[in-house]
């Protein structure tokens, strides 16, 4: 646990002491104070989920269920609270804010459902002998969220674990600590007690939490931080879940629109500022179409920057980290086209952002910038393009602009990503799941599959006893070496 501080006054939070100090992203005002969990309080939630997990466990699936629908119904009904912390807190605006909370009721709610029905498999073998596999839960689930999609990305996690039977311990993101509380104080009393607890605090805290005796740890977060659990995870024989950092390529083909496609990439790119897991980090674009191109997309960002539509980041610390990527990248011969200077003024704004002429060798090209910047490579050839995508040690997503059904194909079967997509920056279908590559995680983080990460799997191989008096049955072989025989 941390005595001092871990962030500087520059810092939008500032742990210090027991002690999380939160400031308005958009003002730098003082907004409160939230207490961080002792050591004790940390043991105590650990033995009190251990506990009550057997049976949380014995509970019916569908009661599993029924409870997570209570909880999506919750979540709904205090969806404007929520939606202001998590303004106040990180600078998200209201309306995106409640939109992922209404994606956390979304995604509750499919638990629900899907919990009930998970289900395993079944081998016939002799005639009257076969194999089936059980669904059972870990046991204690430790769940690490981040601050850039608070509530979606939390109930995604927390439905996941309690549909399967597990019981949670959540700890929000300290740049979000107030929201994280009362997400808790929202859901917690849709499950028995001690099924769902919430504790709040910083690096120390997770890490304690990590190193616990504790069964699975789910985290969503930098690579950093993910590496430093999976050494833990490794330490203590607990399951880990990670989704971290992205460095996710844009490549644009030579047969698109221009236009569309600098649509495509300001999205991407500036989307929450830039905040988002899967947010567009390094753009190549052919040379036949790159002038058009590049034009549009400085429109594009110069149009979000004087209608005051760019978002603060989310605390002084974050901008300086951005700006530190872009300043680097001006200082190596890129040239900022628009944006690319830090704004006067209270708060932690940073403006949309365009640099042409970067090189792979810059660290807005090579890093995770996560702020609202586009920088973008000219190639001369879709393999050029591909090539520089397919570089460095992250694999979260990727996306391609093209209409060349045979460099689809072949982006498709190259990029070391989770996710590839084609022609639109955002989406995918209600469910769907990835496993992130290299530095950006490992496991799948959502989707019904989240519902296997949760579970372990006990085969059972069942066979009919010999009729009385006649010894081993005419069916039944015995096996000798523990291996199965044809």
């Amino acid at each position: 646990m941390p005595t001092t501080a871990t962030e500087t006054s520059a810092g939008h939070e500032t742990v210090q002491g027991s002690g999380i100090t939160i400031q308005d992203p958009r003002t730098g005002e003082v907004l409160w104070t939230v207490p961080e969990a002792a050591p004790e309080a940390i043991n105590h939630a650990v033995g009190v989920a251990r506990s009550g997990a057997a049976a949380w466990a014995a509970t019916a699936p569908a009661e599993r269920g029924a409870a997570l629908r209570a909880a999506a119904k919750a979540l709904d009904a205090a969806a404007r609270e929520l939606a202001r912390l998590n303004a106040s807190e990180t600078g998200r605006p209201e309306d995106e804010a409640l939109a992922g909370i209404a994606a956390g009721v979304s995604t509750l709610e499919q638990y629900a459902e899907l919990g009930p029905v998970h289900r395993g498999h079944s081998l016939r073998g002799n005639r009257l002998a076969s194999d089936y596999t059980l669904a059972e839960p870990r046991g204690v689930a430790v769940l690490l969220t981040p601050w850039n999609d608070p509530v979606a990305v939390a109930c995604g996690l927390i439905g996941a674990a309690l549909a399967t039977g597990n019981t949670v311990i959540h700890k929000p993101s300290e740049r979000c600590p107030r929201l994280g509380e009362a997400l808790g104080e929202v859901l917690a009393p849709a499950f028995p007690a001690g099924v769902f607890q919430t504790l709040s605090g910083g690096a120390g805290v997770g890490a304690a939490l990590s190193q616990a005796a504790v069964d699975v740890i789910a985290h969503v977060g930098s690579s950093a931080s993910g590496a430093r659990i999976a050494q833990a995870g490794a330490l203590t024989g607990a399951h880990v879940i990670r989704e971290n950092g992205g460095n996710d390529p844009l490549l644009v083909d030579r047969d698109v629109d221009p236009g569309w496609a600098a649509q495509q990439a300001a999205i991407g790119a500036f989307s929450n500022s830039g905040q988002i897991c899967t947010s567009v980090e390094r753009i190549y674009v052919h040379r036949d179409i790159a002038a058009e191109f590049c034009k549009a997309l400085e429109a594009e960002a110069a149009l979000r920057n004087s209608s005051g539509s760019v978002a603060p980041l989310v605390d002084l610390r974050m901008r300086d980290a951005v700006h530190a990527h872009v300043a680097e990248a001006l200082a190596q011969g890129a040239r900022a086209v628009e944006g690319g200077a830090l704004p006067a003024g209270p708060g932690s704004f940073y403006p949309a952002t365009v640099l042409l002429g970067c090189t792979e060798s810059m660290q807005v090209m090579a890093e995770e910038t996560f702020g609202p910047v586009a920088p973008v490579q000219v190639v001369d050839t879709f393999d050029d393009g591909l090539r520089l995508a397919c570089s460095g040690r992250y694999g979260l997503a990727a996306t391609v602009l093209s209409s060349n059904i045979a460099h689809i194909q072949q982006a498709v079967a190259a990029l070391p990503v989770g996710t590839v997509k084609v022609n639109e920056v955002f989406g995918g279908a209600p469910g769907g799941a990835a496993q992130p590559r290299g530095e950006s995680g490992a496991g799948f983080g959502y989707g019904p599959e989240l519902l296997d990460e949760f579970s372990q799997v006990k085969v059972v191989h069942i066979a009919a006893p010999p009729a009385a008096g006649s010894g081993d049955g005419p069916d039944t072989i015995i096996n000798t070496d523990d291996r199965d025989l044809p």
